[in-house]
């Protein structure tokens, strides 16, 4: 009997080891201590220094922007690694003028050759009355208690509101698979114009919902319920006493992930360009303050930002143009590359020297997915580049 139950025992180990890793999406986004993080798996430990050493080496080649297909182009792309599949979303065009298709995902073999799965949510199927019938930003897809949850930011389109401003929020909705089928949760997550959403899992299963919106905003979610936990609270203003001045146009589009016991979140400003900023606190609900003074990641053209900065107030502002050759390189995500360390996405546009009218859908570059790796230097996360020329990670 007692090697009966033994080998029962066993099988039972074999089979969870199996589950384990022929399905192994990402865990809570905790990471380790290595310069270049990896992410910490359910059941596994990260590789020492000597069985690293005795691995195969290996390279990923990539050049930026991945995609240069305006077929499936979007701004604000989030991935995920699922199995041996990346899956991306975002936002598709047209993205200012009101309807846009839905919630596009993608899919690649490789983080080089991507191509059309589905619309997640297909903006043509849903019902007239539906609120969030024709704007579809920013969507994100977090692995969370055996789920996938997905947060989209939507409103309502009419003639009134042909952009759909005025019921802008975050909606939540779930699948057992990342390519669905998705069922709505609930929505609207807030009673305000809140925009940006993103999920954060900390080791202790409670789960945070981070937002933009004239601002950044958090607060506990209850996902099954898809309800708030306690108040939105806001935490940071663009204007806000203190912020230097690369912040005061605009402040979005958070990302959170913990390190050795600190929480940090990546935000975008659109001041001089499109910029990635660090914020860092002790806890998932703050008190945040800026882990840099200067954006870790970003591009930034004058030209680019003439008129807003105009409008903004901020047209006295002085900086000097990146040598790249983007307007734009922001709303990042943090998700695990080909080498299976934390890599950033960012959609990426040409700048073409020309003024771009923030209003004019057709005067604006195509944005497509750009990547690079994260790593960790001096306390606090940095990107380099943006890169335009052929890149070689060798692991």
């Amino acid at each position: 009997m007692k090697i009966l139950k033994r080998a029962t025992q066993f099988v039972f180990v074999c089979l969870s080891c199996i589950q384990l890793y022929a399905f192994n999406p990402l865990q809570a986004q905790v990471v380790s201590t290595d310069e270049r993080p990896v992410f910490i798996r359910s059941g596994n430990v990260v590789p020492s220094q000597k069985n690293q050493a005795k691995k195969k080496i290996s390279a990923f080649s990539y050049t930026n922007p991945i995609i240069r297909d305006t077929s499936i182009a979007m701004r604000d792309h989030f991935i995920i690694k699922v199995a041996d599949k990346w899956y991306a979303t975002g936002t598709s065009s047209p993205v200012w003028t009101g309807y846009n298709p839905g919630v596009r995902l993608l899919v690649s073999d490789d983080m080089i050759n991507w191509k059309q799965h589905s619309f997640i949510i297909d903006g043509s199927k849903l019902p007239a009355d539906c609120p969030y019938n024709g704007r579809f930003w920013a969507s994100e897809i977090h692995y969370i208690q055996s789920k996938f949850w997905l947060t989209v930011n939507s409103g309502k389109v009419t003639e009134q509101d042909p952009k759909g401003m005025s019921t802008h929020s975050v909606w939540l909705f779930v699948a057992d698979a990342v390519t669905g089928p998705y069922k709505l949760v609930n929505g609207p997550l807030t009673p305000q114009y809140n925009n940006d959403a993103t999920l954060f899992e900390d080791e202790d299963g409670q789960t945070y919902m981070y937002c933009s919106g004239n601002g950044l905003f958090q607060a506990k979610i209850d996902l099954p319920s898809g309800k708030i936990i306690g108040e939105l609270e806001k935490i940071r203003g663009a204007k806000d006493a203190g912020n230097p001045g690369w912040m005061v146009g605009g402040i979005e589009g958070p990302f959170v992930l913990k390190r050795a016991g600190v929480y940090y979140m990546f935000f975008s400003a659109w001041t001089r360009g499109y910029e990635v900023g660090l914020l860092k606190a002790p806890s998932p609900l703050g008190p945040w303050e800026l882990a840099s003074p200067e954006p870790i990641f970003g591009t930034r053209k004058r030209k680019y930002r003439e008129e807003m900065a105009k409008s903004g107030g901020y047209a006295n502002l002085q900086f000097d143009d990146t040598k790249d050759p983007y307007c734009e390189t922001g709303h990042n995500a943090i998700f695990e590359g080909p080498d299976g360390k934390l890599w950033s996405s960012c959609h990426y546009m040409i700048f073409d020297g020309k003024t771009f009218d923030s209003t004019d859908e057709t005067g604006q570059p195509i944005p497509q997915m750009g990547i690079e790796p994260l790593y960790f230097r001096d306390g606090i996360f940095v990107i380099d580049g943006p890169s335009w020329k052929p890149q070689k990670i060798s692991y």
